[in-house]
């Protein structure tokens, strides 16, 4: 009887085959990123790359399937997203977790009462969406999600904690590096397409002085660059930034016309990131700013 019970617990185990992974679908890399260091046990799906705006993506059946099949979802949040996901959740069914880094952090130029649409451009009543580009944010966020994390996977509470700990003693050092080297930025003004950096120019006391979109997230247009060039000939911003992602061709006209350095700044972690992936991404943020000086 003893050696049938074995077997018969033997065969039981065969037929579940292993525990399977916890899984995460993340909507943007950074938070892809932020998850492999905490929990790097994890199967991570992500929805977008550095080539993507974040805010318009295709709602593919391969992204309903792999949100239908995740443990927990971690998103930006504050309407980022809202051309996407709700569809991508009503499609994927079930009510997964949803973690949003929006929800954990203060965030900047908030426009109570705006309504986002087709005609008013990317609008984010809850204020700037793009928190990951200030590393202080970005530490809040990894912490709370660490609780996240610690309260879905508790038998790796401990582990997680060690992790955080050690992420928070690396990421804090190389902000004080950041900021001493960033230091000589202060006062710069710039002119950028969308707010995609606007974090960045709170943290290092730099100024967008002109937008290349006549409104948030449409794209630019002749007339609008016009009257951005009238306006900045008298006192030319020290550059042009966009993101990886944007079209670079409207600023390449009124780089030429302003003659001043054009900067095309990563928006994110890039797809084969590895462990140091966000330090890296942010290190190519702070060295390509310091062309301007």
């Amino acid at each position: 009887m003893r050696t049938a019970s074995k077997w018969l617990l033997a065969l039981g185990l065969a037929l579940c085959g292993p525990a399977q992974a916890f899984t995460v679908f993340a909507c943007e890399p950074e938070w892809a990123a932020l998850t492999r260091v905490l929990l790097p046990s994890a199967k991570v799906h992500v929805a977008t790359h550095a080539g993507q705006d974040p805010h318009h993506i295709e709602a593919r059946p391969s992204l309903i399937a792999q949100l239908r099949n995740s443990d927990l979802a971690v998103c930006t949040g504050a309407s980022l997203e809202a051309g996407w996901l709700p569809m991508l959740q009503q499609r994927a069914g079930g009510g997964r977790r949803l973690f949003e880094a929006a929800d954990h952090v203060e965030l900047i130029d908030p426009n109570p009462g705006a309504i986002g649409s087709p005609w008013a451009g990317d609008v984010h009543a809850e204020g700037n969406p793009h928190l990951h580009t200030n590393p202080h944010k970005l530490l809040e966020v990894a912490q709370a999600l660490a609780e996240e994390l610690q309260t879905l996977r508790p038998s790796e509470k401990a582990a997680i904690a060690q992790r955080l700990a050690a992420f928070e003693a690396v990421w804090k050092a190389r902000i004080t590096e950041w900021e001493r080297r960033a230091a000589p930025l202060k006062g710069q003004r710039v002119a950028a397409q969308h707010s995609s950096f606007g974090y960045v120019w709170r943290w290092l006391g730099m100024v967008q002085l002109a937008d290349l979109e006549p409104k948030p997230g449409m794209a630019p247009t002749p007339g609008h660059l016009k009257r951005l060039l009238e306006g900045l000939k008298a006192q030319p911003p020290a550059g042009i930034v966009l993101t990886s992602y944007q079209d670079p061709r409207p600023a390449r006209w009124l780089e030429s016309q302003l003659k001043v350095p054009l900067l095309v700044l990563p928006a994110t972690v890039p797809e084969d990131a590895g462990q140091d992936g966000l330090l890296r991404w942010m290190d190519a943020v702070v060295d390509g700013l310091l062309k301007l000086r």
